[in-house]
C-alpha cells in the first residue's frame, strides 16, 4: 500500500445512510441532470407521517417532491420550481394546496439566485452579487437586498448564504474512500454539497477501489461525505449520463414520471406511494418491482440514437390540421430567426415547452440563412442539437451532441449576462401583461402555478427575450400581480393570432396578424378581442404568411405525440 493510497470506508445501506438525517434539518436534495436520488426515497420512508419539520431545499420539485408533502415531512420549502416536469410542465395540486393554505411555507427563488445562495454558503461569504431578482416580486425575500454599488453608479443585488444541514446527492461512481465522481451536465452543481453543515449522503451506481483514473470527474472529496451507499439505478426515475465513466448509463423513465404525476392527482396516491416507497425494504426490492425488462429498456434509452424507437412507436401525423400552438410556435420561431440575424447573436437559450420548440426552429431557420448561432440550455448545455421524437429541453440524448457540458451557473450566470456573448432567449408565459412582465408563480386570485425556474434569470439579464404562447384573455392581463420575470428585456410576444412588439413607450403593440379569412381589420379585431388588455395597434399592421408544411413537419418530428404542440 503506497503512502498516498486512499483510506477505505464501508458502504452502508440506504436506511443506515439516511440515519444521519435529523428532525428539524434543513435538508438539501441536490438536482443534477439525474434529478433524484434513492436516498430521498429512503428519507420519506424513514420519516413518513412523523412530522419531522424539515425545511426542504430543492432546486426543482418534480412530481416526486409531493412525497414530502403527503408524508407530513416538510414545514418549509426553498425552491425555484414546484410543479410537474413530465409529461408536461404543469402545476401540481399537492404543492398548490399546501402553499395556498399555508400548511407549508414556501420561499420562491430563481434558479440562479437559489444556486448563488448555496455558493455563498459554500465559499463562506456573507453575500453574493446577483443580476437576478431585482424588479420582480421576489425582491421582497428576506435573503435578498439591494445596496449602492461601491465601485460605480447604481445599485447591485445581493443574496444571503443558504446553508443546509445535510445534502443528498446521487452520482455515477465513488471510490472506497468516499471521493465522488459526476458526469456533466451538472445543472445546480455542487455548492449545496460543499455548503452542508454536517456533510453529504451520497448514493452511487458503483464503488471502485481507485478513482484516480477518473480524477477529472471528481467533484466531491471524501471528507465531505457522511455516508456512502451503492445504489444502482439510484437516480430513477431520473436518468444517468455517464460517458467515459465505469458505469452503465440509463435514460429518464418518462413513463414513471407520468405515472407519479397521475397518481398525485388520483384518489389513491397513498396506494402508489405504498407500492413504490413505503413497502420496498431495500433498494434491491425497489429494483425488483421495476423489473429487468423495464431496467433494460432504460439502459437502451441512454443510447444517443434510441430516439428512433420512440419515433417508430409514435409516428408524427403530418396530415393533421395545424393548431393554435403550432401557429404560435412558427410565428415565434420566424421572429426569433430574424432577430438572430439582425443582432448576429452568438446563442439562443431555449426555454421550456413550446418556447423550446420555437427556439429550435428559429435557430434552424437562422442557420439556413448563414447564421452560426448556437443553442444553449440552463441545464448546462452549449452548442447542442435536438433529436427527433423527444421535445424536452433536458433530453439526455442531446448531451453527446454538445460541444460543452457545464452547469446552470455557467449558462445563466455567464453566458446570458456576460459581455462577451450576445444571447437571445425564447420564453413561455402563464400570465403576461402589456409591459412584458411574466407571472409563473401565483395568480392574482391566489392560485399557485409553478415558480420561476430560470425564467427570472434570463429575463433579467439577456440581450432580449421573445415570449411565445397562444393568445387568450386569461393569459394576457392588465396586471400580472406577482412579477416572476420583469419585462424590460422582452422585445416581442408571438401568438397564434398576432405578433406584439414593444413601442417607444415600452408597451407591447399589435404589429402583425396572420393571413386568413375576412379582412385585415377583421383579423386585427379578433386579436384585440382575444387579448386581456386594451390593445394598441401599430399604424401599419403586417400580415404573417401561414406556417409551411416544412415548418410543421419539423415541429411534429420533434414532438410527434403533441406533448407541447397540443391541439
Amino acid at each position: 500500500m503506497t503512502a498516498n493510497a486512499p483510506q477505505t470506508r464501508e458502504p452502508v445501506s440506504l436506511d443506515e445512510a439516511v440515519s444521519h438525517v435529523r428532525p428539524g434539518d434543513v435538508l438539501h436534495i441536490a438536482t443534477g441532470h439525474t434529478r433524484w436520488t434513492a436516498a430521498a426515497r429512503a428519507v420519506v420512508r424513514r420519516f413518513w407521517d412523523q412530522d419531522p419539520g424539515f425545511t426542504l431545499v430543492m432546486l426543482s420539485l418534480s412530481s416526486l417532491g409531493a412525497l414530502f408533502f403527503e408524508g407530513r415531512l416538510v414545514r418549509k420549502v426553498i425552491t425555484g420550481y414546484s410543479g410537474d416536469i413530465f409529461p408536461n410542465f404543469t402545476p401540481n395540486p399537492i404543492f398548490s394546496a399546501a402553499y395556498e393554505s399555508g400548511a407549508v411555507e414556501v420561499e420562491h427563488w430563481s434558479f440562479l439566485s437559489y444556486l448563488q445562495r448555496l455558493e455563498a454558503a459554500a465559499r463562506g461569504y456573507p453575500a453574493l452579487v446577483t443580476g437576478s431578482i431585482a424588479g420582480s416580486s421576489m425582491e421582497a425575500n428576506d435573503g435578498f437586498a439591494t445596496v449602492k454599488n461601491p465601485f460605480g453608479a447604481g445599485k447591485i443585488g445581493l443574496v444571503a448564504p443558504l446553508r443546509p444541514d445535510v445534502a443528498l446527492v446521487h452520482a455515477a461512481v465513488a471510490d472506497t474512500a468516499g471521493n465522488v465522481a459526476f458526469n456533466a451536465p451538472d445543472l445546480e452543481g455542487f455548492y449545496g454539497a460543499w455548503a452542508a453543515e454536517r456533510g453529504v449522503i451520497v448514493t452511487v451506481e458503483k464503488i471502485v477501489d481507485d478513482l484516480r483514473p477518473w480524477s477529472h470527474f471528481v467533484r466531491l472529496p471524501a471528507h465531505r461525505v457522511l455516508a456512502l451507499s451503492e445504489a444502482p439505478m439510484g437516480a430513477h426515475p431520473g436518468g444517468l449520463f455517464a460517458r467515459d465513466l465505469p458505469v452503465q448509463p440509463y435514460g429518464e423513465d418518462i413513463e414513471f414520471w407520468a405515472e407519479a404525476r397521475a397518481a398525485s392527482r388520483s384518489d389513491d396516491f397513498f396506494g402508489w406511494i405504498r407500492h413504490w416507497v413505503l413497502e420496498p425494504e431495500s433498494h434491491q426490492e425497489y429494483l425488483d418491482r421495476l423489473g429487468l425488462e423495464r431496467i433494460g429498456d432504460l439502459h437502451s434509452r441512454a443510447e444517443s440514437d434510441s430516439w428512433r424507437f420512440d419515433a417508430a412507436a409514435h409516428p408524427a401525423d403530418f396530415a393533421a390540421p395545424i393548431n393554435a400552438w403550432e401557429r404560435a410556435t412558427v410565428f415565434g420561431a420566424r421572429y426569433l430567426a430574424g432577430r438572430i440575424l439582425d443582432t448576429d447573436a452568438h446563442a439562443v437559450l431555449a426555454g421550456a415547452g413550446v418556447a423550446n420548440l420555437a427556439t429550435w426552429l428559429g435557430v434552424r431557420l437562422a442557420r439556413e440563412k448563414g447564421s452560426q448561432v448556437k443553442l444553449t440550455a440552463e441545464l448546462g448545455l452549449w452548442d447542442y442539437e435536438p433529436t427527433p421524437a423527444d421535445p424536452y429541453v433536458f433530453n439526455h440524448r442531446s448531451f453527446p451532441s454538445a460541444t460543452m457540458l457545464t452547469d446552470t451557473e455557467t449558462v445563466l450566470g455567464m453566458v446570458i449576462p456576460g459581455p462577451g456573448t450576445r444571447t437571445l432567449a425564447c420564453l413561455g408565459a402563464a400570465l403576461i401583461d402589456k409591459r412584458g412582465n411574466v407571472n409563473s408563480t401565483v395568480t392574482p386570485s391566489g392560485q399557485f402555478l409553478v415558480g420561476s425556474g430560470g425564467g427570472n434569470d434570463v429575463a433579467s439579464t439577456v440581450e432580449e427575450a421573445i415570449v411565445v404562447t397562444t393568445l387568450t384573455e386569461r393569459r394576457t392581463v392588465d396586471d400580472v400581480g406577482f412579477v416572476t420575470s420583469p419585462g424590460h428585456r422582452v422585445r416581442a410576444l408571438a401568438t397564434d393570432l398576432g405578433l406584439f412588439e414593444k413601442d417607444a413607450d415600452g408597451e407591447l403593440v399589435l404589429t402583425a396578424v396572420p393571413e386568413g379569412d375576412g379582412t385585415l381589420a377583421d383579423r386585427v379585431a379578433a386579436a384585440k378581442a382575444a387579448c386581456g388588455w386594451n390593445v394598441r395597434v401599430a399604424d401599419t399592421v403586417v400580415e404573417l404568411t401561414p406556417p409551411t408544411m416544412s415548418e410543421i413537419e419539423i415541429l411534429r418530428t420533434w414532438d410527434p405525440q403533441g406533448v407541447f404542440l397540443r391541439a
